[in-house]
């Protein structure tokens, strides 16, 4: 019997700097919808489920998730690691797959791709990203857990970016853990340079620009769909090319010893 792989998009809406993200619209659709959208057009077969907070702001990720019907988790609103372990043991999870929700341009291909590694080395690694360290464009983030990886992480994971962010603990106890990576193909490494996540005005503003351009000749339009767009348009590229490389690491630089300060960059207040 296949391993059952349960992906969990987390997403709440009170984002400190852009406040209601993922209820954005995105061609008449909400972003979080256009993010599950692209989530349903991988190969392989997984359960989607959205874990979002128990706070009342967070009702209409609850109402948005039973219109677009997918299951919805509820739980704590800043240990990450507690909500997305309590999704994998109600849906009987083999591998757990974080997804964050601010990745809505994540491409399907990718996702396969981080999947396909796991299952052609299976029982070889507990934990396999794309991301530590990245070299595919910022907000295709995959990150493969096996259920017993998780369950050591929630049991053994304290500090508060441990939990905020439900990964790091595992990153930086490679002694406790059997993890890989996997690199673009390519061989280029835009992590620092394009930037396809959201978290300010800017970023919804180049991916609202891109689902325009992309979405209605090619629905499952590619990273590589992307790049050959932003090379053609410079314009839309420069958007919000200001925050590219920006992302939470340049806050814990002194508490993550498998981070360093170049993969991350501080803008100006």
């Amino acid at each position: 019997m296949a391993d059952k792989i349960v992906i969990v998009v987390q997403a709440r809406m009170s984002s400190s700097r852009l406040p209601g993200k993922v209820m954005l619209p995105i061609l008449g659709e909400s972003l979080l919808f256009r993010m599950i959208e692209r989530l349903k057009m991988i190969r392989h077969e997984a359960q989607i489920v959205i874990a979002t907070s128990e706070e009342a702001g967070d009702d209409i990720i609850e109402q948005e998730s039973s219109k677009i019907d997918i299951p919805c988790f509820r739980g704590s609103l800043n240990n990450l690691l507690d909500r997305h372990y309590q999704v994998a043991k109600q849906y009987n999870a083999d591998i757990v797959l974080k997804i964050p929700s601010d990745c809505p341009l994540i491409d399907p291909q990718i996702i396969d791709q981080v999947l396909d590694f796991y299952f052609e080395h299976q029982g070889q690694f507990e934990f396999v990203s794309n991301l530590h360290p990245a070299t595919f464009p910022d907000g295709n983030d995959v990150e493969i857990m096996t259920m017993a990886c998780i369950e050591k992480t929630w049991k053994e994971a304290t500090r508060q970016l441990e939990l905020e962010h439900t990964t790091p603990y595992i990153w930086e106890n490679p002694d406790k853990f059997r993890i890989a990576n996997v690199a673009w193909s390519t061989g280029n490494d835009f992590s620092m340079s394009h930037r396809f996540t959201i978290d300010y005005q800017a970023d919804y503003e180049f991916i609202k620009t891109v689902f325009e351009e992309l979405y209605p000749s090619k629905p499952n339009f590619s990273c590589e769909d992307i790049l050959v767009l932003l090379e053609k348009r410079p314009d839309i590229y420069q958007i919000n090319s200001e925050y590219s490389g920006v992302n939470w690491y340049r806050n814990h630089l002194g508490e993550l010893k498998t981070i360093t300060p170049d993969q991350t960059k501080t803008i100006a207040s």
